[in-house]
């Protein structure tokens, strides 16, 4: 048996995006897909004392891009108002001394390519939540079709027998098309469980960072399936 379950390369994940990742045995990077605006390509969410914030990557793009062609805006000098942000936020966290190098490190570097950022970020996070899934990258897979069929056609070349789709899948997925390839259709089901947080109150829907420092290793329990 074989899961497969597919994504674009956000930016700083929340934790949903790893709970998919976690109960699959494929990942695939969905990064041949047209960049949009005002999504979490770029941009991502940590909680301060003032409520939530977005972390936002500068980029540089064009109508009908991939998003594997945009290009990050490094005139406007994000990675150290980002990691300035992030400690500022972070470094009372119980955890945050334990995994805080790798990621200065990351952001230390200069990124050309938005998806290079991205996927150095979330391959920080898989080993950080202990995940192995295997990853794959669409743009290296040479699919045909738009849609629920481009997502078909992704699954019979990796020989998937079933497919976990997003919670917002039903609004969007042809189900036929997975009955058709005998392929079966799951939707992710993904609640996330409060934990202690900085500052007062609990806020979901953070970047995975905010679980990382404030749980450290038992931030892992938060995206494995029982």
């Amino acid at each position: 048996m074989i899961t497969v379950t597919i994504h674009q390369p956000n930016y700083l994940p929340w934790l949903g995006y790893f709970h998919k990742m976690a109960d699959a045995d494929i990942f695939v990077i969905l990064d041949d897909a047209e960049y949009t605006k005002n999504d979490f390509f770029n941009r991502n969410k940590i909680k301060t004392s003032q409520g939530w914030q977005w972390l936002t990557v500068p980029v540089t793009f064009s109508k009908g891009d991939l998003i594997n062609q945009v290009r990050i805006d490094n005139l406007q000098f994000w990675a150290k108002k980002h990691w300035k942000s992030i400690e500022l936020n972070y470094s009372r966290a119980e955890h945050f001394e334990e995994y805080k190098d790798n990621y200065i490190k990351i952001y230390g570097k200069t990124w050309t390519k938005l998806v290079d950022l991205n996927m150095e970020i979330i391959r920080q996070l898989m080993k950080d939540l202990n995940i192995n899934t295997r990853l794959v990258f669409s743009s290296e897979l040479n699919i045909e079709g738009k849609s629920t069929l481009r997502l078909v056609n992704i699954c019979k070349k990796l020989k998937a027998d079933k497919y976990i789709a997003g919670q917002g899948g039903k609004n969007y997925v042809d189900e036929a098309l997975f009955r058709k390839e005998n392929i079966d259709l799951q939707y992710q089901e993904f609640s996330c469980s409060k934990y202690n947080q900085q500052f007062h109150g609990f806020m979901p829907f953070m970047s995975a960072i905010d679980a990382l420092f404030n749980l450290g290793k038992d931030a892992s329990k938060l995206v494995k399936s029982d």
